[in-house]
């Protein structure tokens, strides 16, 4: 590579610079301030483990294991994987390295990496933050972790406008194991519905045990009353237990995430499908007007410590710090003091600092003039220094 293009970066890996990355500092500090409010302890995850520890859900989630950059240990002739996602390594101290009898709540903030971004002009190394809780099967928890998704929204000011898209991935598992279809027809399916292609679902359906009920899967995905009605009563009704489940859970969490916040938009979509190998239950996502990414997204993945020898229900969301940060930059203030080691000026210095503004003292034969991007100045007035903008 010439000299001239050593400082370019791969695609899809930027800088932050100072203006954005205040923001993002910001932000990450009070979400992990209100998720500590609310129980969940802060833990740190090393950014490179042996690929066997980050397959918990790379083996059900082939995407996820796309995801993920591999390299040699040149220690121990070992796989080693750089973490795509940090739900894996919380997952395996929730069953080894730090073992609660009970519901144990988790939080973490950090980078991962994905060979290839995995959305519209996202990053290829996101900075992930999400809460995770162990330890409870019941929908209490599902809400729980909605309330704390959609609160933490709001505590980083990003609340207008949001809307919550709820749905389950056992209405679609279900069917799919009641008509025992192959994973080829069971792919084609997920395909028809994650584009929402209905007339191409009702001529694929035609064929299938159980077709009219998967096409009014897709057909009524947006309306819970609509698919009860249209659902034959032979599923709803008699044959499925895990489809009637998944329903009324799905109702449910409706009707307790409504009445927690009233005026929030909320809709259903039973075919939204992403992840649903590794989901195994409710799955949620935030969404904020003229995003095409979700703010924040999760779901139920129980049994995900299987892996590491200790099964347990568990459910979480994460969000990327980049994504919530979009488009907000916030001026840097800076103070310029003279040079100079007399004590009032330097008590002045510490004084201005103590306030939380940021102050720089000019060096050598400098002026003001070499501080770029300086906003106020501290001066002497009668004896007394002063803070004045420029």
């Amino acid at each position: 590579m010439p000299i001239s293009e050593t400082w370019l970066l791969p695609d899809g890996v930027a800088d932050v610079l100072p203006e954005q990355a205040q923001v993002i500092e910001r932000l990450r500090r009070k979400a992990l301030d209100f998720l500590a409010s609310r129980g969940y302890q802060l833990v740190y995850t090393p950014f490179i483990e042996y690929i066997e520890s980050l397959s918990s859900l790379s083996e059900s989630n082939q995407d996820l294991d796309l995801a993920t950059f591999k390299v040699i240990d040149q220690l121990s002739g070992r796989l080693l994987g750089v973490r795509a996602d940090m739900t894996p390594q919380v997952a395996r101290i929730d069953a080894h390295v730090h073992q609660v009898q009970g519901v144990a709540r988790y939080c973490y903030a950090g980078t991962v990496l994905h060979t290839k971004p995995q959305g519209f002009n996202t990053t290829r190394a996101p900075l992930q933050l999400g809460a995770e809780l162990f330890g409870s099967d019941s929908i209490d928890a599902d809400v729980e972790m909605i309330d704390v998704m959609l609160n933490l929204i709001k505590t980083v000011d990003l609340v207008d406008g949001i809307h919550l898209d709820l749905g389950h991935v056992g209405l679609f598992r279900s069917l799919v194991k009641l008509a025992g279809l192959n994973k080829s027809t069971e792919r084609q399916l997920s395909d028809l519905y994650q584009r929402k292609a209905l007339p191409e679902l009702a001529e694929f359906t035609q064929a299938l045990e159980y077709g009219a009920d998967f096409y009014a899967l897709g057909r009524y995905a947006s309306d819970l009353d609509a698919l009860q009605a249209n659902i034959s009563a032979e599923i709803f009704a008699f044959a499925d237990e895990a489809f009637k489940h998944a329903f009324n859970v799905l109702k449910t969490t409706y009707t307790e995430i409504q009445a927690r916040w009233p005026n929030l938009n909320i809709g259903i979509d039973v075919v939204e499908l992403r992840s649903y190998h590794y989901h195994t239950g409710l799955m949620y996502a935030v969404y904020a007007p003229n995003r095409a990414a979700p703010l924040a997204q999760g779901g139920r993945y129980d049994g995900i410590g299987e892996h590491f020898g200790r099964a347990r229900p568990a459910t979480g969301f994460s969000c990327d710090l980049y994504v919530l940060s979009a488009g907000q930059h916030q001026q840097i203030e800076k103070v310029v003091a003279p040079k100079g080691t007399a004590p009032d000026l330097l008590e002045a210095i510490a004084e201005t600092r103590n306030q939380g503004l940021s102050v720089i003292q000019l060096l050598g034969n400098d002026d003001l003039n070499s501080v770029p991007n300086a906003t106020h100045q501290l001066v002497n007035v009668a004896g007394e220094w002063k803070v004045e903008t420029i």
